[in-house]
């Protein structure tokens, strides 16, 4: 069962001595699952070891060391402790509508479509559509070729989790460009009522191509001018006048 973290709250002691020192910390969680399900955690770390943990759904506190656990045993004995671990799991439950309400909404996915070189290919050219950030998971790529669905030369991977709750995903078209051919990337999303499609136009990549290398041709250029000014003017400070009689 999948277990999604959403609140996350944080407290810190620090304590010293001369000869050693050690840094420890409690994270108090609430984890939610798709069930609607709520899991309280109080978790002690002690130089970034976990040391022991309070979990509601056993419902006492677990030590991890002989000594921590003789610990453990001691605080379930005292009634005060768990009867605020209750309260915070209570507080817990309290935001399932908030945070079920903003992880229903779907989220639109950035869609890119590229070109790049292929290798070892029959195809010359193989056309990239990834999708990136979209929620939830289940979203559809596909590509058309004067308007038709095409399936030949198409692999696409699975959706990949971005580890946030979003996901992206990478489809690829390999082919041999045929003049006046449109070619296009559909996505399907529940973020949007209906398909959305995206045409690759190989004129202005061409373009964005010749504008690059026009960019670098241009700087070059400047670069060697620069160089030129700084050898003429070391060269002109060089000089002396000679006096003619």
């Amino acid at each position: 069962m999948r277990v999604h973290r959403f609140l996350s709250l944080l407290v810190v002691s620090v304590a010293f001595s001369r000869a050693n020192a050690f840094f420890g910390y409690v994270v108090l969680q609430c984890l939610y699952t798709p069930t609607e399900d709520v899991v309280y955690m109080e978790k002690l770390y002690i130089n970034k070891l976990l040391m022991a943990q309070y979990n509601s759904t056993l419902g006492n506190y677990t030590g991890y060391t002989e000594k921590m656990k003789e610990i453990a045993d001691e605080v379930n004995k005292i009634k005060k402790f768990k009867e605020q671990a209750k309260k915070n799991w209570n507080k817990c439950k309290s935001n399932i509508p908030l945070v079920f309400d903003e992880l229903t909404k779907p989220v639109e996915p950035t869609v890119k479509l590229r070109l790049v070189e292929t290798a070892d290919s029959r195809h010359p050219s193989m056309l990239v559509c990834s999708a990136y950030g979209f929620y939830p998971k289940l979203i559809r790529v596909s590509w058309l070729r004067d308007g038709k669905e095409t399936t030949t030369d198409v692999t696409s991977t699975d959706e990949l989790s971005n580890g946030n709750w979003l996901y992206q995903i990478h489809s690829y078209l390999e082919f041999t460009p045929k003049p006046g051919e449109k070619i296009s990337c559909r996505v399907e999303h529940t973020s949007s009522m209906e398909p959305k499609l995206y045409d690759w136009e190989p004129i202005l990549e061409a373009e964005r191509n010749k504008f690059a290398v026009g960019t670098a041709g241009l700087l070059l250029g400047l670069l060697f001018l620069v160089a030129g000014l700084i050898f003429y003017k070391k060269n002109s400070a060089g000089r002396m006048l000679v006096p003619t009689s």
